[in-house]
């Protein structure tokens, strides 16, 4: 098992989306997901799109973002196909030393509660889930 991760770009858009589907992420294409918006985060310093390939084919994708203070891993997926090879755990292990090298000093990974094999990843790899934590939203739409 030898596959690169590589920073993606827009070109890449719809097979992240289509591995996103495929590994039952849900995704906001009119909002935060759809291509415009996606181009426009791509192109800022302290966000990283990445993902594996076999071949042509995506098998793995996260986002990595710096927010000044915190270091944030999200929107992992792994094609089903190739679960349970490790591959959850090299991108966490990639998104962290990118975040690192722009002063994270705390990373989180940002998880839907009922994606319990993403947990199960994270856990796997050093994390602990915060339960006195919550995330709360204030959102402009219900595509944002």
């Amino acid at each position: 098992m030898d596959f690169n991760i590589i920073k993606l770009s827009i070109e890449h858009y719809q097979q992240i989306i289509e591995l996103w589907e495929k590994a039952g992420l849900p995704h906001k294409p009119k909002g935060r997901d759809s291509k415009e918006s996606m181009a426009k985060e791509m192109q800022l310093d302290f966000v990283l799109f990445y993902g594996m390939f076999d071949k042509e084919h995506l098998i793995a994708v996260s986002i990595a973002n710096f927010d000044g203070r915190r270091g944030w891993i999200n929107r992992l997926a792994v094609d089903p196909d190739y679960r349970k090879r490790g591959l959850g755990k090299l991108l966490i292990s990639y998104g962290e030393q990118f975040l690192r090298e722009l002063g994270a000093v705390v990373i989180c990974g940002l998880i839907e509660e009922n994606n319990k094999t993403s947990i199960h990843t994270f856990e796997k790899s050093g994390y602990k889930v915060e339960k006195e934590i919550l995330y709360l939203a204030h959102r402009k739409s219900a595509d944002s």
